[in-house]
């Protein structure tokens, strides 16, 4: 079954675009060139980005977190707000690199951008390679499965125990809550992107796809023709540990000048307002917004 939802992969493939500008409101969205002033090799990129008044995040195509629509701007929660943050900093234009998302923190790190927008999880493995801010939102894990749910599953437990085929996206936080939960490697299955996903469950190829429940739910509304839905979020219980589900923005460890101010930013935007207003567009509530003593700290120590 075709389906009519859109990723930036799938936009890359329809047009042909590999390396192009595409718009990102006042920015655009580019082949991966290597920042200037704060890339690898040292500088301040929040200095060099209020002096050129651009900046260049990463993304990974992946909605609602970071895309490309149909008419080729990119957009998102992470997009969204990482503009308004830079807005209030002093930097205009945001320009926009797509990498697979298990390149993210690589791309980073080789100084093909200074930030990461793409809504990624933090985890004690990721904290070791990179910085995060302060948690952009909270979000719970869920399944997409065929509509009616006949298999009745709600956790990755159900999964093991009736020997289902899980569909999980490639460098996401699932595959490795169902490894850690017992899902043997054969009933799992990778794929590229939430389209694919959604392909596999409706071809019959796996009984569901596991991924947070605001991504699926943006799946669902995108393919009403399709006979799935969406189970109740949950948070998976890991060797007696909830696994908070905490999304931010990412840094090189040495960017602390830029991580801080980015953070007093996106703080005053979760406090005045301004972020609900943001995000609701792309699915987000007010019940997505970090508990009061949240810490980055906690979740990269996995407390």
């Amino acid at each position: 079954m075709a389906s009519t939802g859109w990723t930036r992969r799938d936009f890359l493939k329809g047009s042909g675009v590999a390396a192009g500008a595409l718009v990102l409101g006042g920015g655009v969205l580019t082949g991966c060139a290597r920042t200037g002033g704060g890339g690898a090799g040292g500088g301040d990129p929040l200095a060099a980005a209020r002096s050129s008044g651009t900046i260049q995040v990463g993304i990974a195509g992946e909605a609602p977190y970071g895309f490309t629509d149909q008419s080729g701007r990119v957009t998102g929660e992470a997009p969204e707000v990482g503009r308004a943050v830079f807005r209030n900093l002093g930097v205009g234009d945001v320009q926009a690199s797509q990498v697979d998302f298990n390149q993210l923190i690589p791309a980073l790190n080789a100084g093909k951008f200074s930030v990461v927008a793409a809504g990624m999880f933090i985890t004690p493995e990721r904290c070791r390679n990179a910085a995060f801010s302060i948690p952009d939102y909270i979000a719970a894990t869920a399944f997409l499965v065929p509509r009616g749910n006949p298999a009745g599953i709600a956790t990755f437990e159900d999964v093991k125990r009736k020997a289902l085929g899980l569909a999980v996206l490639s460098g996401a936080v699932e595959k490795n809550y169902a490894q850690r939960l017992g899902v043997p490697d054969s009933q799992v299955q990778v794929f590229d992107t939430q389209n694919a996903l959604l392909q596999a469950v409706t071809d019959k190829r796996a009984y569901c796809a596991a991924l947070t429940n605001i991504s699926l739910n943006d799946v669902v509304k995108k393919n009403p023709a399709a006979p799935v839905e969406v189970t109740k979020g949950f948070t998976p219980v890991i060797d007696g540990k909830a696994a908070v589900q905490a999304g931010a923005f990412v840094f090189r460890l040495a960017d602390t000048a830029l991580r801080d101010a980015f953070n007093t930013e996106l703080a005053r935007l979760h406090d005045n307002g301004q972020w609900i207003r943001i995000t609701e567009p792309f699915g987000f509530t007010q019940d997505n917004l970090p508990p009061a003593g949240m810490t980055t700290e906690a979740l990269c120590a996995g407390r």
